[in-house]
């Protein structure tokens, strides 16, 4: 996997994190830094521990499936940006107000674990591609953490409407994402 390829993941799983961010930004009115920060750290936490998670749980099984192992990352790359364009386009995106009305440290966790489903499918295309898992998990947490931090100091001055656009073009990337591994693999394969 390429530097390129890492950081556009890094950037599409980050999107439902930073959409949150935005919203949870909206509703914060006091102590308004330390609570975006917790944000930030709790979800770069999270999209960080998915990938290892699902690379674990992927490494296990891939040698039972390196024959198809290029359909199966295309297959979850795409599936997860079609939800994601799916949500982008789904009513309420930007925010209903539900699970952003109250900032503890359980919803935080929740929403943690919520916008990281993603990451820990995306762990298990790893394990299908040649990467360094330690450097992908510290990219994407990274990435996260700073998207949640602009998110939230986004949302907190009154941004409501990137979270929907931020969701849509993340999921176009990871599809485009899972395309290129897809035509990688056949191209090395259908090439004498």
């Amino acid at each position: 996997m390429t530097t390129t390829q890492l950081l556009l993941i890094a950037v599409s799983v980050s999107a439902d994190a930073f959409a949150v961010s935005v919203v949870q930004g909206t509703t914060i009115r006091e102590h308004v830094l330390r609570r975006i920060l917790l944000l930030s750290l709790v979800f770069g936490a999270f999209q960080a521990a998915m990938p290892l998670i699902g690379w674990t749980v992927g490494s296990s099984v891939a040698d039972l499936v390196t024959s198809v192992d290029h359909w199966i990352a295309f297959g979850l790359l795409a599936g997860i940006g079609a939800k994601m364009l799916v949500d982008s386009f789904a009513a309420g995106t930007e925010s209903t107000g539900s699970t952003a009305a109250v900032f503890t440290v359980r919803s935080v966790l929740t929403l943690g674990v919520a916008t990281s489903i993603d990451a820990l499918a995306v762990g298990i295309g790893f394990a299908l591609v040649p990467v360094n898992i330690l450097g992908a998990v510290a990219v994407i947490g990274v990435t996260t953490f700073l998207a949640s931090l602009l998110g939230g100091w986004l949302g907190h001055h009154g941004g409501r409407k990137l979270g929907r656009p931020a969701t849509f073009i993340g999921g176009i990337v990871l599809v485009a994402i899972g395309v290129s591994i897809l035509v990688e693999h056949l191209d090395v394969h259908l090439v004498p």
